[in-house]
């Protein structure tokens, strides 16, 4: 019966004389170990790679020991006995031989064992070989296995941060990145510092750990003893290898650093075009020295660092310019305007949340007006406009616009003028932008409020019931658009502004999102508008706070103006009444609510005047012009108490003063109200005009009964 576990190895009957030629071919010696009798026979070349002479070797394993050092020698008996004892039928190990000359050489031995029916170890039959020459080639493949993987975490290393940098619009934002946990562990390092140059000198921008700053290192000069500075001084990088080294080239810089247990340290030069620009420097806590290998990548991280700094200095000079030159073009200050309180506020756009702003052409504007009456108020030209782009060129045409704007309205134009010669501007000036904008003139004696929109977000109403609502008005084609198309016609909507109410005009980053329908924004922002603060400036702060916690890519233009409670008591309302043509019974209502109105308002003594002048003016509309006299009174109260007729018509022609003749019982109307009126005069509402007239009167009478459908 064949031994259990016999394997393929045999021995010639004449072994160990003349071994197997193919394992002497090969260079491999065999052995033949009897467990019983505790001999273990070995051939010629068995003898040479274990470097023992046969007269020195008795044929006993122990008589080894001499060659193969006790470590190796319990390692091995170890691998044996297992074999053994396990079942196994062979076995494999390497272990270490010393020769002659006292060096050690690798060796590998492969033993076959061989069983009686019992399954008992009796018998070994195996071979050994030098392997030295074949653990240094697998150590070298090793070794260069290692260094593959060593260039390839490199080569990600020097990815991963330039793809992190790629994000970096600011220089605070590239320290940020180099600085964050993840990024500096990419760096290999503990810390990192920084430092640009700045005329002659390095300013410190990132001071590496915290409590890590040495005073006198904020500023400091080129030529200086410090490891920064000799970067930018020579272009070349400065590599510490041991806190020995740092002690002896930098003893100042040391001192203060001593506590934080840096190891070693590289200082990089941080080079645009030959030029330096800065320096950054990596501390490390847990190495010594730098391989070349090592200084070739850091070398490399500098050159992509540079690049990306060079980027964001960059960025932020254009920031700078175009943040200056738009604040320039903004208004300085917001005049103050008696009887409302106002709020203006403007927000950069954000691309990317954390990465910097960009500018854009969003503007607000508020434009004293002529004509107004200083008893009751003044008029004043509120606008919100919005430039297409973001970039200075927006900016600067969002100045130029503006200027204009208030140009035309401070002239004493319409509101359809105003925006249609705005248009016309804006084509002429061969630019590729177009513009939106809303204009809305308010006079704040009697809340009426003329919108002329140019492809801009309607205004909203705030009530003083803090309930907000979006007004609809008629618009036109945005600025420079309108002009190019031949669509000039901008149609003057009419809404009235309570005591008490808010109007709020906004640009549509405050109501666009995206994937959401501009409906809902806006009704989203109605909804937030009635929730808020009651007062203006409170209410657009917390507007702004929303606009900027939710970012967008748009930038943000608000205006709040607010029609405060007249101070003291409210004297009288406000009577409307129509006179159509042709309706003498209208007019005469309209002469008796006149009288009725001056006698309760306190200007009984000037009712005949009042009466007077208001059917002057109401016939002239009657007279001149194809459509109804809409005529209003109301009491305006200030530093003397003012009782105020308008009447309103269809016609855009303006009052004129005639000459009448002798026997001429016509054309002394405008003489007449000069005479009786304290302050009269003319505005454009909308398509048409209104002529008004103002009368001081006493302070001391009841108040009439308020309406607006002339019932008192």
């Amino acid at each position: 019966m064949a031994d259990r576990g016999a394997s393929p190895l045999s021995l010639p009957d004449d072994w160990p004389a003349h071994p197997d030629p193919i394992l002497a071919l090969n260079r491999m010696g065999s052995f033949d170990w009897d467990l019983d009798a505790g001999v273990m026979q070995m051939d010629a070349q068995a003898h040479e790679i274990f470097d023992v002479r046969p007269d020195e070797y008795d044929d006993r394993p122990e008589t080894l020991a001499v060659r193969v050092p006790p470590s190796e020698a319990r390692r091995l008996d170890a691998v044996v006995a297992r074999a053994l004892n396990s079942g196994q039928e062979n076995y494999g190990a390497y272990f270490r031989v010393r020769r002659r000359d006292g060096s050690l050489r690798w060796t590998h031995t492969q033993g076959y064992i061989r069983r009686d029916p019992a399954g008992r170890p009796h018998r070994i039959i195996g071979i050994v070989r030098d392997a030295t020459q074949e653990l240094r080639e697998s150590g070298d493949r090793r070794d260069q296995a290692l260094q593959e993987n060593l260039r390839r975490q490199q080569t990600n290393v020097v990815q991963l941060t330039t793809a992190a940098l790629a994000h970096a619009r600011t220089v605070r934002d590239v320290i940020d990145v180099l600085k964050d946990t993840h990024g500096l562990t990419h760096l290999g390092a503990t810390s990192l510092v920084m430092g640009l140059v700045e005329a002659g000198r390095i300013r410190l921008i990132a001071e590496g750990p915290a409590g890590s700053f040495v005073p006198g290192t904020e500023l400091t000069g080129i030529d200086e003893r410090y490891p920064m500075s000799e970067a930018v001084r020579t272009l070349s990088p400065c590599f510490i290898e041991s806190p020995e080294e740092f002690a002896e080239r930098y003893p100042e810089l040391w001192k203060g650093i001593t506590g934080l247990n840096i190891t070693s340290a590289a200082y990089l030069p941080l080079i645009v075009q030959a030029r330096p620009i800065g320096a950054m420097g990596l501390l490390y806590n847990d190495r010594r020295g730098f391989s070349a290998e090592e200084r070739n990548i850091l070398v490399a991280l500098g050159s992509s660092i540079s690049q990306s700094l060079q980027r964001a200095m960059f960025y932020e000079q254009e920031m700078d310019l175009a943040e200056g030159l738009q604040q320039a073009m903004l208004p300085r200050t917001i005049p103050s305007v008696p009887g409302t309180d106002l709020a203006v506020r403007y927000r950069a756009a954000s691309f990317g949340g954390t990465f910097g702003r960009d500018i854009g052409g969003d503007w607000y504007d508020l434009i004293p007006l002529p004509g107004g009456s200083p008893a009751g108020g003044c008029r004043v030209g509120a606008v919100i406009g919005d430039v297409q782009g973001h970039d200075t060129h927006a900016a600067a045409v969002m100045g130029q616009l503006r200027i204009v704007l208030r140009a035309y309205a401070a002239e004493g134009h319409t509101p359809a003028t105003v925006m249609a010669r705005a248009s016309v501007f804006l084509h002429e000036l061969d630019t590729d932008r177009s513009a939106t904008c809303l204009y809305a003139e308010v006079d704040l004696s009697t809340g009426v409020i003329q919108v002329v929109r140019a492809g801009h977000i309607d205004p909203m109403v705030r009530r003083a019931d803090g309930s907000c609502r979006r007004v609809p008005v008629p618009g036109g084609l945005p600025l420079g658009l309108s002009a190019e198309f031949g669509g000039l016609d901008y149609p003057v909507g009419r809404m009235e502004l309570e005591p008490g109410e808010t109007l709020v005009l906004c640009t549509d980053g405050l109501v666009e999102q995206p994937g959401a329908d501009l409906d809902d924004g806006v009704e989203t922002l109605a909804a937030l508008i009635a929730v808020g603060p009651d007062d203006v400036r409170d209410l657009a702060d917390r507007l702004i706070d929303v606009a900027e916690e939710r970012g967008g890519d748009d930038d943000v233009a608000l205006l709040l103006l607010r029609r405060r409670e007249p101070e003291g008591p409210r004297s009288g309302g406000r009577l409307k009444q129509l006179v159509p043509p042709g309706d003498p019974e209208a007019l005469s209502d309209t002469r008796r609510m006149i009288r009725t109105a001056a006698a309760a308002w306190g200007a009984r003594d000037r009712a005949d005047e009042i009466e007077l002048v208001a059917d002057e003016m109401i016939t002239n509309v009657l007279m001149h012009t194809e459509g109804s006299a809409e005529v209003t009174l109301r009491v305006l109260d200030g530093a003397e108490r003012r009782l105020r007729v308008e009447v309103e018509d269809s016609s855009s022609a303006l009052p004129r003063r005639r000459e009448a003749g002798e026997g001429g019982v016509s054309g002394r109307g405008l003489l007449l109200v000069e005479t009786l009126t304290d302050l009269w005069g003319v505005e454009a509402r909308g398509g048409g005009k209104c002529v008004w007239s103002e009368f001081v009167v006493v302070k001391d009478p009841e108040p009439a009964g308020r309406g607006d459908d002339g019932t008192g």
